[in-house]
């Protein structure tokens, strides 16, 4: 096993971090196996990172880790010869993992934790560990945008995933028009969530996706759930599961975006390119969990936020609402998990209760029915909005739709 092996920053040195200021210090961690073709260009969009004025980001405001994981091509060397043109520093950590953790999901771990340690060393109490993929893009944002919804006082933030548009295209019509479908159903049902299942640090607008292509989480709350969860796949859902069965906050951030590739062949098994391989050749494949029936999704966020507000209240709140009327045995099992976390007690019930249960997946010919009941379900739950005075003749203030059509 080779361990440890150029560890080694700019001009070949040992390297020491730079704090962005006196109180923050980011180290972003790229897993990276056989990437050869891809590494050069996610560092390139690193080193473009610039401030929401469009000024530059100061040289050396983040670290960067390149993990190569038994690579048996140049990924190494392309990301340190790359690192020569970055103004941050970049560190390349090759090793081989054990036969059982070579997949995405321990090699991301990996990376993080190999952050966490360089944090602890110079940044203990504010660090932030980020994540990407050495197949995607950040924004030139990307860097800014997170460090002002970490300003807000949150835990972790999830960014926004799009694909690599000239990819995505060339996938043809069908594939470009399923997206385009999934995607503005998608946006009704985060919308949904966040009106009845209210998080105050997670508002509307919002999205619901947990990507390792964008995460970035405070070195104390990574600390906190005992580092990533260790996953073949999936590793990115489950860490900011375990942040949310924690008490920590995570945002899913509009703002913070990333383009990433839309390749059939993958370096995990069962991962995201196996996926779209599949509905590429199968137009009308199931979507994902997440698009249940609109009428089962609004359900089961409105019994999730009464839930979550009874047991924000409290021991002494914590009572199964009448409103929901189920059987007496959820009854029990509900005003029982006192000790639990509100997620595992909503898991518990969810488990429990058929009228809960998640619907089940949709296909695309499902969608243009679902979006419209999806649509007119948000149309109730948003607040009234009262109409602006206007001068005599201005037509501007009369009731009209801003609602998205269905794409086709």
């Amino acid at each position: 096993m080779r361990r440890g092996r150029g560890i080694k920053g700019d001009c070949g040195l040992p390297m020491k971090l730079s704090l962005l200021s006196q109180t923050r210090l980011s180290v972003v961690a790229i897993p990276a196996q056989n990437e050869a073709s891809e590494i050069a260009g996610c560092l390139a969009a690193l080193a473009m990172q610039r401030d929401e004025e469009g000024a530059p980001i100061a040289r050396g405001s983040l670290e960067i880790l390149v993990f190569a994981n038994s690579c048996t091509d140049d990924t190494a060397a392309i990301a340190r010869q790359a690192a020569r043109s970055i103004p941050h520093p970049v560190v390349v950590v090759e090793e081989d993992l054990p036969e059982g953790q070579r997949n995405a999901g321990w090699a991301r771990k990996r990376a993080m934790d190999l952050a966490a340690i360089r944090l602890a060393e110079a940044a203990p109490l504010h660090g932030l560990i980020m994540t990407t993929d050495a197949d995607s893009r950040v924004s030139p944002t990307w860097f800014a945008a997170t460090l002002r919804a970490f300003d807000e006082g949150v835990d972790c933030v999830a960014g926004y995933i799009d694909a690599i548009p000239s990819e995505y295209v060339a996938l043809g019509d069908q594939f470009v028009a399923r997206g385009r479908l999934e995607d503005t159903y998608l946006r009704y049902i985060a919308e949904i969530n966040a009106r009845c299942d209210p998080r105050p640090h997670d508002p509307w607008p919002t999205h619901r996706v947990s990507s390792g292509a964008s995460l970035a989480v405070t070195a104390a709350a990574y600390a906190a759930i005992g580092g990533l969860p260790p996953r073949p796949v999936g590793e990115d859902v489950a860490l900011t599961a375990a942040l949310d069965r924690a008490g920590l906050k995570v945002r899913h951030a509009m703002d913070v975006c990333v383009a990433t590739s839309c390749r059939f062949e993958g370096r995990a098994s069962g991962g995201a390119a196996n996926t779209m391989r599949h509905r590429h050749g199968h137009p009308d494949a199931p979507c994902d969990d997440d698009l249940e029936p609109a009428l089962q999704a609004t359900r089961r966020a409105l019994c999730k936020g009464m839930l979550r507000d009874r047991w924000s209240r409290g021991p002494a709140a914590r009572r199964w609402p009448a409103a929901l009327g189920p059987s007496h045995e959820i009854i029990r099992a509900f005003d029982g998990l006192a000790t639990c976390s509100f997620e595992d007690a909503w898991d518990a019930v969810c488990g429990m209760s058929q009228a809960l249960k998640r619907g089940a997946p949709l296909r695309p010919s499902d969608l243009p029915r679902q979006i419209a009941i999806a649509r007119m379900i948000v149309r109730h739950l948003r607040p009234p909005v009262r109409p602006a005075r206007s001068a005599p003749g201005d037509m501007s203030h009369r009731e009209g739709s801003c609602e998205p059509a269905v794409p086709a």
